[in-house]
């Protein structure tokens, strides 16, 4: 719950997340939370403030216990200019989250609230995911306000939607844990997936 970096503040420096999650979010005017991204141990933030020097509009807080390292903007710069290898390990990194919040984007705009939630859970399936026998554990402890925000719905809604995925079994929990019971049928129930089985 801590926050790391404040809207339109001058972050301390670039983070790389050791361990744990973090999250980045935003309010509307009328107060409603979003959820843009969860970042994961290795992922490096605000790459766009120290590249582009672009205040950022968002906040970012830790979601669990979380071990950041933090260097100077002017360090990191000099260290990705000085290391090309990096430098395209990071835009690869940046590419792959970019056509994610693509392919979410997609799911937010054509589903309806049931795909939404399946959707997102499968994404985070997939980024946060530990394969557990024929299982997948989502590591990152999502509360149904998480997942709201997350989709930009009430929790009341993610909640309704959740308790039906649970009937039809492709969602448990271990502990705080999500788990998805059946990573393809999950998939069905986006509605945007046309693979058959």
């Amino acid at each position: 719950g801590e926050v790391i970096i404040r809207a339109q503040d001058q972050p301390s420096g670039i983070f790389y997340l050791k361990s744990g999650y973090v999250r980045v979010y935003s309010f509307s005017r009328a107060g409603e939370e979003l959820t843009l991204i969860i970042f994961k141990p290795g992922d490096i933030f605000p790459v766009s403030w120290a590249i582009n020097n672009i205040p950022s509009g968002y906040f970012a807080e830790s979601m669990t216990a979380a071990e950041l390292w933090r260097v100077p903007r002017d360090q990191f710069l000099e260290f990705i200019r000085d290391n090309p290898k990096i430098l395209f390990e990071l835009t690869g990194r940046m590419l792959v989250r970019f056509l994610g919040l693509m392919r979410r984007m997609e799911y937010l705009v054509f589903g309806n609230a049931h795909s939404k939630v399946a959707s997102i859970l499968l994404i985070c399936a997939e980024r946060f995911g530990k394969k557990r026998g024929e299982q997948i554990e989502i590591e990152v402890p999502l509360t149904h306000n998480d997942i709201a925000t997350l989709v930009g719905m009430s929790r009341e809604t993610v909640s309704i939607e959740m308790g039906k995925l649970a009937k039809k079994g492709l969602i448990t929990y271990r502990g705080r844990l999500l788990v998805v019971g059946n990573l393809r049928r999950l998939r069905r129930e986006s509605a945007l997936d046309t693979d058959e089985e």
